[in-house]
Parts: C-alpha cells; structure tokens; sequence
C-alpha cells in the first residue's frame, strides 16, 4: 500500500515538472538561426558569435549544443555586452505562429 501512495506522489512530482513552462523575456529579439562553424552562427543571414557559456534551449526547454541546433530553426535570443549570443531558444511551431 505504501508503495502505491509513494509512486503516485512520483508521478505527481514527474508531471508537473514535465508541465513547466518557460519564460522567454521580452527584451529577447526574434530571429532564424544556422550554425556555422565551432562558436559562430549565423542569425537572420548575419555572423554572431556565440558567448562562452552561452544556454541554447530547445523547443522542450532542454540546454542543447550549437551543433544541434536544426538550419534555418526561428528562435529567440539575447546578446551580452559585448553583442556576443549568451541565450537561445529554438522555438515551436506554434511559438513561432505567436511570434508572428
């Protein structure tokens, strides 16, 4: 019996963590994003290189590398001071659709 309540109370847990939302902030710009080569991508057709450190999340909020990141995927993000990429965010489609 106890074993019943303890995984219900595991599964409660798993899908509220699973139900997450994030939050992208409004200051962060839209854009399409490509990766080039090592720390540099290409977003809107220009040059960026990417900041050490930098959070690239997918549409699950999942960190990702640049390499992962699918061509021509619509994303929000933010520069440093320095204009260098420090966070990414691929978007979902129906993201994406809101964006617009």
């Amino acid at each position: 019996m106890r074993f019943r309540a303890l995984l219900v109370c595991v599964c409660l847990f798993a899908t509220g963590a699973h139900a997450q939302l994030r939050s992208i902030p409004e200051q962060a710009k839209d854009g399409q994003i490509r990766h080039l080569q090592e720390m540099i991508v290409s977003i809107n057709g220009v040059a960026a290189r990417l900041a050490p450190g930098v959070q690239i999340r997918d549409q699950h909020n999942r960190l990702m590398l640049p390499t992962a990141i699918p061509a021509g995927a619509q994303v929000k993000y933010l520069l440093d001071t320095d204009g260098m990429v420090r966070q990414v965010w691929v978007l979902s489609p129906d993201e994406a659709k809101q964006q617009k």
